[in-house]
């Protein structure tokens, strides 16, 4: 540790799971890296590894003081944060411009913060040192050998990143669409499109890394609802849904979500032998970022019904207790079965490409609001390619979804795409059949249903929201506009008087 070496490109400030493999990703780049971290363990065993994988001189050099750690960097100074959101990251920032930071260092943070944080800390630090922001999903294994990154603020110091992100960042094959893998330390560079592009102003990264999160969670419901009505509804055992995953992964289904279910599921338990599955407990965690998409979403007042539905089924899984207690008391009417076996399943496919449809429309949409509520100018086929590989919802999928956006840039909404359209017009049937399969049987299903929902909503074009406007203008004179008159045009009925006159309210 604080060597005496010579000038680094990159400052790591972080050696938890992510900094340390970020940082080892970097410099198995050939960027050196000077790395710090409060605990100097963790800069030892970064140390260590680094050592063992690039053998000497080794790229990573640990620092126990940030002002040893600024003054082996070569200037401007670029320092990347992996610490917690919140208030970790403003106090690395503060204990930099203690340290002696200067105003044309570029300190990029790559936690999940939320993007409104994000937006403040950039005005807060103007001046004193440039903030830049970069979102990052792949977990640790993304981390290591190829993460996807969704940079965003100033132009100027994504000019400066740019070099070192595109070269870490996850590649894909530019005929194939598909990922191209690295897994081991020391190989070649792989060549190929990298799954890192400027995503706009301060904030825009980290929003779209919160709807890509978002994104997940329903992903990551839809895959588990459709677990539940083969293991309930056709018991079947946890190895042979397994198989059928792996199956649907070889079609358009194809995504790492998809492969790793396939995985767990065949898995069995090492103390008991028993399938995995069935002893993990069935109560899920969330770090919060799906919350922020489900009340981004109620804020802008953009549906996201299957993102928000997929949050709440975490919510109920953590109710255990009451819900063993209510399984008690509360008892399905029917003994209904599935009679034709084979085809529930192969509905069932469709019926999860028809929701995972949906769910992506709407984290789009979401986007393309907000966007232009904060004057973005979002690429999204370049969102949809980076999105193929690298992260967590990395799937083939994604490339039919950028070819939309390249068709039709100004795209209103992704279920107006005609590839879309028609693949819902082959497969809803199906889709409606799953959803009166699992109403019968009684199992849950909150993300499968409602972007079905969510489906036949937007397909409507008069909803009953004219009667909903009634019942407001009856009991709280809320005015309405008439399918007759100019949309600008306010009208109340007097309720309480007779007769019930009509009033024009401008």
């Amino acid at each position: 540790m604080q060597h005496e070496t010579s000038v680094a490109a990159i400052g790591v400030i972080g050696l938890g799971v992510m900094g340390k493999n970020l940082a080892l990703n970097i410099a198995d780049n050939g960027y050196a890296v000077s790395a710090f971290d409060l605990d100097v363990a963790k800069i030892r065993a970064a140390e260590q590894q680094a050592q063992q994988e690039f053998g000497t001189p080794a790229r990573l050099s640990g620092f126990t003081d940030l002002p040893s750690l600024l003054a082996s960097l070569a200037r401007p100074r670029l320092l990347v944060l992996s610490v917690p959101a919140g208030a970790s990251v403003d106090a690395v920032c503060q204990s930099l411009l203690n340290a002696g930071i200067e105003t044309d260092d570029i300190v990029v943070d790559t936690g999940n913060s939320l993007w409104t944080d994000t937006i403040k800390r950039e005005q807060q630090y103007s001046g004193k040192f440039h903030f830049f922001s970069s979102a990052i999903s792949g977990g640790e294994m993304g981390a290591r050998f190829g993460p996807c990154l969704m940079p965003s603020g100033s132009v100027a110091a994504w000019t400066h990143l740019a070099p070192i992100w595109q070269a870490i960042a996850a590649k894909v094959d530019p005929q194939s669409g598909q990922p191209v893998e690295r897994t081991a330390p020391g190989q070649a560079p792989v060549a190929g499109e990298p799954c890192a592009a400027y995503i706009g102003p301060a904030g825009a990264g980290h929003y779209v890394k919160m709807v890509h999160n978002g994104i997940e969670y329903a992903d990551m419901q839809l895959i588990c609802e459709a677990y539940h009505l083969l293991s309930a509804g056709l018991g079947m055992a946890a190895a042979e849904i397994g198989q059928v995953f792996a199956r649907w992964n070889n079609g358009p289904l194809n995504s790492y979500l998809m492969e790793i279910s396939a995985d767990i599921l065949s898995q069995q338990d090492p103390l008991t032998g028993s399938p995995l599955v069935e002893v993990i407990l069935d109560k899920a965690g969330q770090k919060g970022t799906g919350l922020w998409t489900a009340v981004s979403s109620l804020q802008l007042g953009c549906p996201a019904p299957t993102i928000a539905e997929a949050v709440y089924a975490r919510a109920v899984s953590n109710q255990k207790p009451l819900r063993q207690q209510l399984s008690r008391e509360l008892t399905a009417s029917s003994d209904y079965q599935v009679a034709d076996r084979d085809g529930f399943i192969d509905a069932l496919e469709s019926a999860l490409l028809c929701a995972k449809v949906a769910c992506y429309a709407q984290g789009f949409q979401l986007m393309a609001m907000n966007a232009s509520e904060q004057g973005w100018q979002l690429q999204f086929a370049d969102i949809a390619r980076i999105w193929r590989a690298g992260c967590i919802i990395r799937a083939g999928f994604l490339q039919q979804i950028a070819d939309a956006f390249d068709a039709e840039p100004e795209l209103a909404h992704l279920l107006g795409a005609s590839s879309f359209a028609d693949m819902l017009a082959t497969h809803q049937q199906r889709w409606r059949q799953v959803v009166a399969h699992g109403v019968m049987l009684g199992i849950p299903m909150p993300c499968i249903s409602s972007a079905l929902s969510y489906y036949d909503s937007y397909r409507t074009a008069v909803l009953p929201a004219n009667l909903l406007q009634g019942q407001r203008d009856y009991f709280g004179a809320h005015t309405f506009e008439r399918t007759d008159k100019p949309a600008a045009e306010k009208y109340h009925l007097n309720w309480s008087h007779s007769p019930r006159d009509l009033v024009k309210v401008n």
